[in-house]
């Protein structure tokens, strides 16, 4: 059951980008039409969970027994960067369907900084190897859902008359803002589940 509080609190409660403000920029840039952010969704969720697992590792069992914790950020950006890049080249030979379906995004990943967050998270809250699996799936997917009800707002946005100081940047932003506050609605219901829960047992 504690996974499940994780799961609807990292999708809902505290999602990465709503509420933590990370990935703003494929959040602003890849939402411009439903499929894409399928596909950016996707992406994201395959290389959060994958550098998820490396970077815990490598946390664990090479910076903290040889006391080099400092070089965490460094260390992450170029284990992510470079899984990407692996990812890329595998996706090419093995699956080159998948990779013309993903590829575009690949390359947007390594800049995304919810990966990167994500890791970091991880490991500042002490989290298990599984709790961490879960997290970074549960991060990706609360990421995805939000790229994509965002993307069909502003495809919707598109049918409508826009004032013409409105139009552009400025609506985008709005709608992003009204998105975010309808995601605060969501607030408390992981605590309130867990008293239910606590109540039951």
């Amino acid at each position: 059951m504690e996974y499940v509080l994780m799961f609807i609190s990292a999708v809902f409660v505290n999602n990465i980008v709503l509420s933590q403000f990370l990935g703003i920029c494929p959040f602003l840039g890849v939402s411009k039409k439903i499929d894409t952010s399928v596909g950016m969704g996707v992406a994201v969720a395959f290389v959060l969970t994958l550098a998820t697992i490396v970077t815990f590792v490598l946390q664990k069992y090479v910076l903290n027994p040889l006391g080099l914790q400092y070089l965490q950020t460094i260390a992450f950006i170029l284990v992510i960067a470079s899984l990407v890049q692996m990812v890329e080249i595998v996706l090419k030979k093995v699956s080159p369907s998948l990779y013309q379906a993903l590829g575009i995004f690949l390359p947007l990943i390594t800049t995304n900084c919810c990966v990167l967050g994500v890791a970091i998270l991880v490991i500042q809250k002490d989290y298990s190897l599984l709790e961490s699996i879960v997290y970074a799936l549960s991060t990706a997917i609360g990421f995805a859902l939000a790229l994509v009800v965002f993307a069909g707002m502003r495809e919707h946005l598109e049918l409508v008359a826009i004032p013409k100081g409105m139009r552009g940047i400025s609506i985008v932003l709005i709608a992003a803002g009204i998105l975010s506050l309808a995601f605060m609605g969501f607030s408390g219901v992981d605590v309130g589940l867990k008293a239910l829960l606590c109540n039951g047992n």
